[in-house]
């Protein structure tokens, strides 16, 4: 069995992570991420750069590593709503750069990220590819983290050390913000979807995404390096009958479609926190697909349905 070791294994994803991998037999650890602080208005170079200057950090991490196989950062701040700010970048962007430095001198097998799909924005389906479309601070600093990763490797493509980016879709816990949010909507009388509420949701369940990491980080096939957390089989009708205990109402899409395009217009005109709120409302209506050809049906999972109080957003 593989030593692994967690980076943030305190936190909500790192303890589900850390609990998979024990229950599995592996040996884990975890360790505490650094706090950084990183400029918004950096680019990737810029983040890299400013990675190999925390020598301290660096080596503290590397000492960590040590003797491990697998390093998962799953670490960072998982706050969709939140302004632009250092911590914000530092935690999101700076620190899987900081990570794969480290990682990399102390001879690790495997360094798996832990990401957000939220990267991907509008796109209509999300998959591996490295094409981002970030649409608020916090899924920009997930896409910089991305970047900083991808020119780490270009610039080193014969380190031994794979690198597996893991984007997580929407998992949901009731300690959650955004999932009270999403109870209150489902329990309300403006629970709805687009008619006819059979598009694929992106909401999955905390123990599919460790399962997934679990899967990815020992696995030897060829695996791309970005992949998104497998679909788990539920509709966006089944989302809101799940944590509203009632059917929604259907919509037109055209009365969605057009909702939605004044909520983008209001937002880019003069409220820019709202862009978040709509783009949630949007996922809740229309879903969004994951690409069939994501590493995890290479590796026999998706399709898989949440059982009855299975909770389920990095």
């Amino acid at each position: 069995m593989a030593d692994w070791i967690v980076v943030g294994g305190s936190g909500f994803v790192g303890g589900a992570i850390i609990d998979a991998l024990a229950s599995a037999g592996h040996g884990v650890s975890t360790q505490v991420s650094p706090r950084l602080l990183a400029d918004p208005k950096w680019s990737a170079h810029g983040i890299v750069a400013e990675a190999s200057k925390h020598e301290d950090e660096i080596t503290a991490l590397a000492s960590s590593f040590a003797d491990h196989d697998v390093v998962v950062n799953a670490a960072g701040l998982a706050t969709p709503g939140a302004d632009q700010s250092p911590d914000l970048f530092g935690a999101n962007a700076l620190l899987p750069a900081l990570i794969w430095l480290a990682a990399r001198r102390a001879g690790v097998r495997t360094y798996v990220h832990i990401s957000s799909a939220a990267v991907q924005g509008r796109r209509p389906v999300l998959d591996g590819s490295w094409d981002q479309q970030p649409f608020s601070p916090y899924s920009l600093s997930k896409a910089l983290g991305e970047r900083g990763l991808q020119l780490l490797m270009d610039e080193a493509p014969t380190a031994p050390l794979r690198v597996r980016i893991v984007r997580a879709t929407s998992i949901q816990d009731p300690s959650r913000s955004t999932t009270q949010s999403l109870i209150n909507f489902a329990r309300s009388p403006l629970a709805s979807v687009a008619a006819p509420g059979s598009a694929p949701s992106p909401v999955s369940s905390l123990g599919g995404l460790a399962e997934y990491v679990l899967r990815i980080g020992e696995t030897s096939q060829a695996v791309p390096t970005v992949s998104v957390q497998p679909w788990e089989g539920q509709t966006v009708r089944d989302v809101v009958l799940q944590y509203g205990h009632k059917e929604p109402v259907q919509l037109p899409p055209a009365l969605c479609r057009l909702m939605l395009k004044v909520g983008y217009w209001v937002s880019k005109i003069g409220s820019p926190k709202m862009d978040s709120a709509v783009r949630r409302a949007e996922v809740l209506w229309f879903g969004q697909p994951i690409s069939e050809g994501s590493a995890g049906h290479s590796l026999g999972m998706g399709g898989h349905t949440l059982e009855a109080g299975e909770w389920a957003q990095e």
